[in-house]
């Protein structure tokens, strides 16, 4: 489902009057990284996400009433060593396989990711059994995310208590990066199988939950419930989970997401510093304020502050017309485009839209200005042909620097630059140069990453703080996610209180979202 509004901190910018910006002032510039493979329905999520976020970053200023700042962390759980160990037996079809695969990557896109806190690891199992990777081999959330995508399926027997011995003496040893016993720890073991094990689970699972690791077995399809409940831990009704086909294993997620939560409502339980109001999520909390206030830098008080108006802005879309993306997507990308056009207001004085489409070569289709109306740009959005060749980013980068905010090209002298950009995985040419020329002309630039996209290159493109400036997901399901983090505060002007009210809008952008899901 769409995010709800009042959970979210949008890029919702202070964007300021036209003429009463410093020119030295800072630039803002998303870059976004576009998918091999899609469906309608992923793509609906991704820009849902992101026409959220521009609204909230596009919309004129005139409200005061500053947007929640997460506070306190994504999951407040005990640190975890968690591995998932994953049946891909012949019966589990390669399509059934896929859908494992993104239940894992949903449950760890809700996890807290790092060496002090939550450690992941999988275990691929049919007949033998298949380190995938350990506790200790990525530190990052994109990392685990990239390396779930490129796991396959052994299509052979199953092993189950084989693979469970498994995780007992390697997965979960200090070697392959387990945490020592202790009751500031927490090892868990997420099985899921869909059939009859070809060897024997009880004594060996028993050997596990006394080693202190916890079990949860899911169980799909044809599977024996008598084998599902050897493997698991205590009680049975909280540890043992059955759906009907791994078409629906996604609506386990949220379980999963929550078990690794301690507390799921620190607004309710007061554990919380917001001077006006606390928003809850799911182990963390928001703070946010009243229409007519704004937030503090604190991230927890308000001030009063007075209303301010209109803004104009310069926005380029630089879009992957690679072979990668292929001509039905590409479809996709330019319909909705135009349903992100739809939400701007377009003039002289207003929003500005150009864009550029790069593979091989950089072509501009249209530059900053060219069109004065929603209707033309649209049009112009429409007629697009789809180049098809290879994956240019460094010169697309270039190109954007150099000739899209140009003051040739229509690019306003004082008004703010954004740019949306989209690919789908590692650039053919050197980036380095163009991202840190861009940042160094003090664009604001943020990469997102689907698919088979580079976590380096991410973080070459992505400004300081780069922890904040790059997302990654590895199917488009999940990109609402990256949505939520971009969501965020950038304010260019000095006084907050020019920023819009994300509150003010949820109508506005729920009917939307709506419309986009219709």
């Amino acid at each position: 489902p769409p995010p709800a509004l009042h959970t979210c901190q949008g890029l919702a910018s202070c964007l300021p009057e036209e003429g009463q910006v410093n020119t030295s002032g800072p630039r803002l510039v998303l870059a976004t990284l576009h998918p091999a493979s899609s469906s309608s329905a992923a793509m609906d999520g991704i820009f849902s996400a992101f026409l959220l976020s521009l609204l909230l970053l596009l919309q004129s200023c005139g409200v005061c009433g500053a947007p929640p700042q997460q506070r306190g962390t994504l999951c407040r759980t005990k640190p975890t060593d968690l591995i998932f160990i994953i049946d891909s037996s012949r019966s589990v079809r390669p399509h059934e396989f896929e859908k494992v695969k993104v239940f894992v990557s949903q449950v760890i896109e809700g996890l807290d990711v790092g060496p002090n806190s939550t450690r992941v690891g999988v275990i691929n199992y049919a007949s033998a059994v298949k380190n995938e990777f350990s506790l200790k081999t990525y530190q990052t959330k994109a990392g685990l995310l990239q390396a779930v995508r490129r796991i396959e399926p052994l299509s052979t027997g199953t092993m189950t208590g084989l693979a469970i011995q498994f995780a007992i003496s390697r997965a979960f040893s200090d070697s392959e990066g387990a945490r020592v016993r202790s009751p500031n720890f927490n090892k868990v073991a997420i099985v899921v199988t869909d059939g009859r094990p070809q060897d024997g689970v009880q004594d060996v699972s028993a050997r596990a939950r006394a080693a202190g690791i916890e079990i949860f077995a899911i169980g799909v399809g044809r599977v024996d419930m008598h084998t599902l409940r050897q493997i698991a831990s205590e009680p049975l009704d909280d540890h043992v989970d059955y759906v009907e086909s791994y078409s629906v294993i996604e609506k386990l997620t949220h379980k999963f997401q929550e078990a690794f939560c301690v507390v799921s409502d620190l607004c309710a339980t007061g554990d919380h510093d917001c001077e006006q109001i606390c928003i809850s999520m799911p182990g963390a909390y928001k703070c946010a304020c009243k229409e007519g206030f704004t937030l503090n830098n604190d991230g927890k008080t308000c001030s009063a502050c007075s209303a301010g108006s209109g803004s104009a802005l310069d926005l380029v879309f630089l879009i992957d017309g690679s072979k990668s993306v292929r001509p039905e997507n590409f479809e996709l990308v330019k319909k909705f485009i135009n349903q992100i056009v739809d939400s701007l207001e377009v003039s002289d004085k207003q929003a500005q839209v150009g864009l550029v489409q790069y593979s091989s070569s950089v072509r501009q289709e249209f530059p900053l200005g060219q069109f004065k109306n929603k209707k033309d740009i649209k049009a112009a959005v429409k007629k697009m042909s789809y180049m098809e060749k290879g994956t240019m980013t460094g010169q697309a980068l270039k190109y954007l620097i150099d000739s899209s905010f140009s003051i040739i090209n229509g690019a306003r002298p004082g008004v703010p630059k954004v740019g949306i950009v989209f690919t789908d995985g590692r650039s053919q040419d050197y980036i380095t140069d163009a991202a840190k020329k861009a940042k160094d002309l003090g664009f604001r630039m943020f990469a997102v990453g689907v698919g088979n996209a580079v976590e380096d290159e991410l973080r070459e493109i992505a400004s300081e703080p780069v922890a904040e400036h790059y997302f990654y997901t590895a199917d488009f399901r999940t990109i609402s996610k990256i949505g939520k983090k971009l969501q965020m505060k950038i304010c260019i002007e000095e006084d907050p209180c020019e920023c819009k009210s994300i509150l003010k809008f949820q109508t506005k952008v729920e009917d939307l979202i709506n419309s986009l899901q219709q």
